[in-house]
């Protein structure tokens, strides 16, 4: 029975070596963030996307697909802040106010996208995201020397993207996905435990190079 069984096994790892054809595609893309910064007063903000991908195919079913992305994050809405208004030469009240803002948050982002093929052009997406941030941008209503509480959070995020996609055989695709951070994107300088994170929707389109 062992050897029955033996040559069972390499039989069956024998066939699945010689269908799986490994195989390495580059590629582009570029798209739309909706992105939101989750328990603040702002709301979605419509930025972008750009980088570049490589699929790296171990099935007709499954695909490894590591991606370099910089990616533009952020919200847009009021913000909480004061300012000492001199009421007279030995008085001053601290005002407090709501004003405009406009968050900007720049990342490097290190995703690790496992790739699903349903067909030939239908596939999902899901896998981690590790984020740099490689710049920041608070423009914040500061008129009789106005102080926001907020300011930049961590400079790392890590979270989870996923989503679905449809590919033509030119190379063109389209995508759309979902994307959740896990650490504080922005400080509350009033000392809140909040953690707020990143959330977003990413529309956009692909292409594959067809390397021979």
């Amino acid at each position: 029975m062992k050897k029955v069984f033996f040559i069972v096994v390499f039989a069956i790892l024998g066939v699945l070596q010689s269908e799986a054809q490994v195989s390495f595609k580059p590629g582009i893309k570029a798209g739309l963030n909706f992105s939101k910064l989750q328990d603040t007063n702002l709301e979605n903000k419509t930025d972008f996307y750009i980088g570049g991908f490589g699929t790296i195919k171990f099935s007709n079913v499954y695909s490894l697909q590591p991606e370099l992305i910089y990616s533009r994050q952020g919200g847009k809405g009021t913000v909480s802040g004061f300012y000492y208004d001199q009421v007279s030469p030995t008085e001053i009240n601290t005002v407090y106010e709501e004003r405009d803002a406009d968050v900007s948050l720049q990342y490097l982002s290190f995703v690790t996208m496992n790739k699903f093929n349903i067909n030939k052009s239908f596939y999902i997406l899901a896998g981690p995201y590790f984020d740099f941030l490689v710049g920041d941008d608070f423009k914040i209503d500061r008129k009789n020397e106005y102080r926001a509480e907020i300011s930049k959070g961590e400079d790392i995020d890590l979270g989870l993207t996923g989503g679905i996609g449809y590919i033509f055989p030119n190379g063109i695709g389209f995508e759309a996905r979902i994307k959740k951070g896990t650490r504080d994107a922005i400080d509350d300088r009033n000392g809140s435990a909040t953690v707020n994170t990143n959330f977003g929707y990413q529309i956009g389109a692909t292409y594959t190079f067809d390397l021979k």
